[in-house]
């Protein structure tokens, strides 16, 4: 029989175990002898399980606490992960869906464990030379480029997605998670939803969307040459806007000179080291993979430092009620008027000048 073990976040370790057993697939009949969470994420919940004599998997809840309705949706996560299957985008396998909440206390979803490298922090990149950083970065551009220019019907995802009026849905979308989270008043918030709102964009061509791609929603190879494992992280996907995607990871690519971004714990300390792309660089090679103007970027690196914002004032309110599950949570909360201060500067200013 399996013993009981429970983490947070996962209400009974006894019934998961039965329930994977049951489930088919490659955990069919396997004892469950242990979970662990994988630190580092900040929204859904990602555990390791360990089998008795099966391959490892994945499971991926969402997070504890209050949450804005229809976020954290693990169905659509499963889809898209399903449908990515033997495209150019490398995903983990899904394995098994359960929609019923009483297994562990929310819905969730399995995937086939993969292996590679989390580059998070300095230390992480420190184990990177400048030669294979420089070929991560044209990996990681090439990866993106990639996701933007998927056929979206030989996928099965036409329908995953309203990309006409997506960016003005997506500042509305955001601006209630604020009300519904704010624990305080920040300073330049309401401005900066003013400033959005008048210069939003025209609608552009649609595509699928990362929602929230950046160096650490990879799991990378390194050796002779390095790769992408995996990316991962799908929650936020839908169709919409690819330059949103291109803000959005340009906002998290810290220069040399970003000293404000390090304190925001997103991983910008990884690409200040020796040989990765500047953040010109790396806008300036996914316009010549994509052929797409990016003269107008600063206001999507603006809205993307907006949505970052408000998702980290979400956990700062799930941290202050206790409803986090892990480790440097209390850092989230100092970050959120930083990244206002951030976006009234991509808009004053040109964020790729040098």
């Amino acid at each position: 029989m399996t013993k009981d073990i429970s983490v947070p976040g996962i209400s009974d370790g006894a019934r998961l175990a039965r329930w994977i057993s049951a489930a088919g697939g490659p955990a069919s009949g396997q004892e469950l002898t242990g979970i662990e969470l994988i630190a580092g994420g900040r929204s859904n919940l990602t555990y390791r399980l360990d089998l008795a004599a099966a391959p490892r998997l994945v499971l991926r809840r969402p997070p504890l606490g209050h949450v804005l309705p229809t976020a954290h949706d693990m169905t659509r996560e499963y889809r898209v992960l399903t449908a990515l299957q033997g495209t150019a985008i490398p995903v983990p396998a899904p394995v098994a869906f359960c929609q019923d909440a009483e297994v562990i206390g929310a819905p969730f979803y399995l995937m086939e464990y993969v292996d590679g490298l989390v580059l998070r922090t300095r230390e992480d990149g420190e184990q990177v030379t400048p030669g294979q950083a420089r070929q991560l970065s044209e990996r990681l551009t090439e990866m993106l480029a990639a996701i933007h220019q998927l056929d979206l019907a030989a996928a099965g995802l036409t329908g995953f997605g309203r990309p006409d009026g997506y960016l003005a849905r997506q500042l509305a979308r955001w601006q209630r998670q604020w009300e519904l989270s704010a624990t305080r008043e920040v300073p330049g918030y309401h401005r900066l939803v003013e400033r959005l709102t008048a210069g939003l964009p025209a609608d552009g061509d649609g595509t699928l969307v990362h929602g929230d791609f950046r160096l650490d929603n990879m799991l990378v190879v390194l050796g002779g040459r390095p790769d992408i494992a995996a990316v991962v992280d799908w929650e936020m996907s839908t169709l919409g806007d690819p330059l949103a995607d291109l803000g959005l990871t340009l906002m998290y690519w810290a220069d040399a000179a970003d000293e404000d971004l390090r304190m925001i714990n997103v991983g910008a300390a990884v690409t200040t080291l020796p040989g990765f792309f500047s953040r010109a660089e790396l806008a300036g090679r996914y316009a010549e993979l994509t052929g797409r103007d990016i003269s107008g970027i600063g206001y999507y690196m603006a809205f993307g430092c907006f949505k970052l914002a408000v998702v980290l004032e979400g956990i700062h309110a799930r941290y202050l009620q206790h409803k986090t599950v892990g480790e440097g949570f209390e850092r989230e909360g100092p970050a959120v008027p930083l990244l206002i201060e951030r976006a009234h500067l991509m808009l004053d200013s040109d964020p790729l000048a040098s």
